[in-house]
């Protein structure tokens, strides 16, 4: 068997498979955020968000800044174009295949219908 690798889609896939992850993203597309800030959104502690942030910095999702003692979050520049083309080719595929397999079921049930 083949195996598919991209290690940024990898990335951004390990990340997203988090829903706190998920969370995070959406609260960052309405705008910045602190760490700090999305621990108590998320009612989590600081520890803990930080790594749901490395995680997502990672997979440059998210961009962190220092301002002065505070570290601030934001959506990373990348996007998720990759991701959505990715997801959009399996979608394609798995439409042709079950197209496919709507054509032979057809093709079955008329064969029932005359008696075959």
């Amino acid at each position: 068997m083949v195996q598919y690798s991209a290690p940024a889609l990898d990335l951004s896939f390990a990340a997203l498979a988090d829903a706190t992850r998920r969370g995070v993203i959406e609260q960052l597309g309405r705008g910045e955020a602190s760490i700090s800030d999305l621990a108590e959104r998320f009612r989590m502690t600081l520890t803990g968000m930080k790594k749901h942030v490395a995680v997502l910095e990672r997979a440059g999702l998210v961009v962190t800044r220092k301002v002065g003692r505070v570290r601030r979050c934001a959506l990373g520049q990348r996007g998720l174009a990759a991701e959505a083309a990715w997801i959009e080719a399996q979608r394609v595929l798995f439409e042709a295949r079950f197209a496919a397999l709507d054509r032979v079921l057809s093709e079955m049930q008329g064969e029932d219908d005359n008696g075959h």
